[in-house]
């Protein structure tokens, strides 16, 4: 049903627009700019900062643009001296109860409120005062959380508890000791977070950050007896150029790769190689469990986030979960088993740095299950963030560089492992697979549709080799609840299930450059990157994980065949019941 169309004034501008439209978005529709930092749109719409405060005529006080509706008639003025005294002196009471190490902070450049107080020049602070005083907790291997950088905006809180149904932190207490917290006020190591880092891309300022471990990549590339690794994930190299003011999915595959070579490190690999290991191990299984009708559906098991959350919240379930380590994961273990016996190095000598778009990798690669012979398959996981760190800190001129291709012979990948990094890509690729192992032929459909797109869940049927199966691919942990309820009801008559912890899959994950919430209002950050990752499988050569040369040259020599005694030790793993509170 149309609704009712609203006309209204804002800054002597006439504007029509829907009914139930707030005054912020009708502002917007006619380019002007009310400033916000609580604001995130359909995610944490409260009004709580006051920043965005208009006048509107007739009234007494400020209106909050961000939540208030527009009515018929109404006449608005966004910058009045009143209100923009009003707003100087909300930013003032902020800044005073915030640390000021803006030189040294890790959002420094790209701190919401930073921008907004050198929007309004705020050049001293007015109120001076009692401020609160936090511990840093750094205890865990992925999130730092950092309350004296806080300002009580509560977006955090808002996508842990209505985007991912986690609940991890919330507001505690009240007035000056108002405080965002876990319960009882323990690390986030302690309580029921899947490290998904979803909070991090929501926080405007440098309360959240990842837990920062380039220093150590730094040690290791100046050691000349330590032979250092890089593997890059599949959403890692059409987002970093962000970090560079390059458009937002640009592909910069290349001059990644020159960056890390010129880094120092010995070897730049493809994580997606190991994508197409995970495929070929991961097909293998769904065919397996799919004829002997066990344990289904099989559930993916790529992203470590959802693996800590079904572990702490859905351990019954666990025998659904694939045993396949995640791709990174099972390259690392390569890399220090055949790569090491071919180029005759000392595994002990081996570090494999992963980066990723995930900080739960940095959770999941000191598993006790991700070691082999006593060496962890990965030594270090850096985001997308913290090698932009290093570009820069090495003087690099990223966007000048020329383009580089990934080091032989663990460099090659197909068009499969590259769309990994988006929701319903892991699904694809593995059918892709699996179609051509059941029916022994070298089909030509190999684009599934039915699970590509935007939407948190995707269900679709799915005609392979004479057979129906039913699949769904789902994004984010709400909606991975409501998968996993009706799994546990027995309502569910799916034979494949896709979960990634990270809405959209990991070209969101919480590793991945931080999008001011202006700017995720405006653009859809998700489908520009998922273009780009769908736009180089289309441009491969080889679109199929089971017809990699390179994947196919390590099982004839190596591994012998998909799911035998070698690949189960090296890329398989197990899983544990967890408890929510450790406390």
């Amino acid at each position: 049903m149309e609704k009712n169309r609203i006309t209204l004034t804002i800054d002597e501008q006439k504007v029509e627009v829907e009914e139930g439209t707030t005054i912020l978005q009708a502002a917007k529709q006619v380019g002007i700019d009310i400033p916000t930092l609580c604001f995130l749109k359909d995610i944490n719409e409260v009004g709580d900062c006051r920043m965005c405060i208009v006048e509107v005529e007739g009234r007494k006080g400020f209106a909050t643009s961000c939540i208030q509706k527009v009515e018929e008639g109404m006449v608005v003025h966004t910058n009045t001296p009143k209100v923009m005294e009003a707003r100087h002196v909300i930013l003032d009471l902020i800044i005073s109860n915030h640390t000021k190490d803006c030189l040294t902070c890790t959002r420094s450049g790209n701190c919401e409120l930073q921008l907004l107080a050198t929007k309004f020049n705020i050049s001293k602070v007015e109120f001076e005062g009692a401020r609160t005083e936090h511990e840093i907790d750094d205890v865990s291997p992925s999130i730092v959380r950092d309350f004296n950088k806080c300002i009580l905006c509560r977006r955090c809180v808002a996508v842990c508890k209505n985007v991912q149904k986690i609940g991890a932190i919330d507001c505690m207490n009240r007035g000056f000791d108002s405080c965002i917290s876990t319960v009882g006020d323990y690390s986030l190591n302690e309580v029921n977070c899947t490290f998904c880092g979803q909070c991090i891309e929501a926080c405007p300022t440098g309360a959240l950050h990842e837990q920062e471990t380039i220093e150590d990549v730094w040690i290791k590339l100046k050691d000349p007896d330590t032979y250092v690794i890089a593997q890059t994930a599949p959403a890692v190299r059409v987002a970093l150029g962000e970090e560079f003011a390059m458009p937002i999915g640009s592909n910069v595959t290349g001059k990644m790769v020159t960056s890390l070579k010129r880094l120092g490190f010995d070897k730049v690999f493809d994580t997606n190689t190991g994508a197409d290991f995970t495929i070929i191990e991961e097909a293998n299984e769904l065919i397996q469990r799919w004829q002997e009708n066990e344990y289904l559906p099989m559930i993916t098991s790529c992203s470590p986030g959802w693996v800590k959350y079904i572990e702490m919240n859905y351990p019954e379930l666990l025998p659904h979960l694939s045993t396949c380590k995640s791709p990174h994961q099972m390259f690392g273990a390569l890399l220090k088993t055949y790569f090491a016996k071919k180029e005759g190095i000392d595994p002990k000598k081996i570090y494999v740095v992963s980066i990723m778009p995930c900080i739960a990798k940095k959770f999941e690669r000191q598993r006790t299950e991700m070691k082999n012979n006593g060496l962890c398959d990965v030594d270090n996981v850096i985001t997308t963030r913290e090698l932009s760190r290093m570009i820069k800190q090495a003087n690099i001129e990223f966007t000048q560089l020329e383009d580089s291709e990934f080091d032989h012979p663990m460099g090659e990948a197909t068009g499969a492992a590259a769309i990994f990094g988006t929701t319903g890509g892991v699904m694809e690729a593995a059918l892709r697979t699996a179609q051509d192992r059941l029916t022994g032929m070298d089909l030509e459909k190999i684009n599934f549709e039915q699970v590509r797109g935007g939407e948190g869940i995707k269900k679709a049927k799915v005609h392979i080799a004479g057979k129906e199966i039913h699949v769904v691919a789902t994004s984010g942990l709400a909606n991975a609840k409501e998968i996993l309820e009706e799994i546990k009801a027995g309502k569910a008559d799916y034979q494949f299930v896709e979960i990634m912890a990270c809405p959209g899959g990991c070209i969101m994950g919480g590793g991945q450059p931080i999008k001011s919430s202006k700017l995720r209002s405006e653009m859809d950050v998700r489908k520009l990157r998922a273009d780009a990752l769908y736009t180089i499988d289309e441009k491969s050569t080889i679109r199929k994980s089971h017809e990699n040369p390179i994947v196919k040259k390590i099982y004839e020599e190596f591994l012998e065949k998909p799911g035998s005694y070698r690949a189960e030790k090296l890329l398989h793993t197990t899983y544990q019941e967890r408890e929510k509170y450790k406390i």
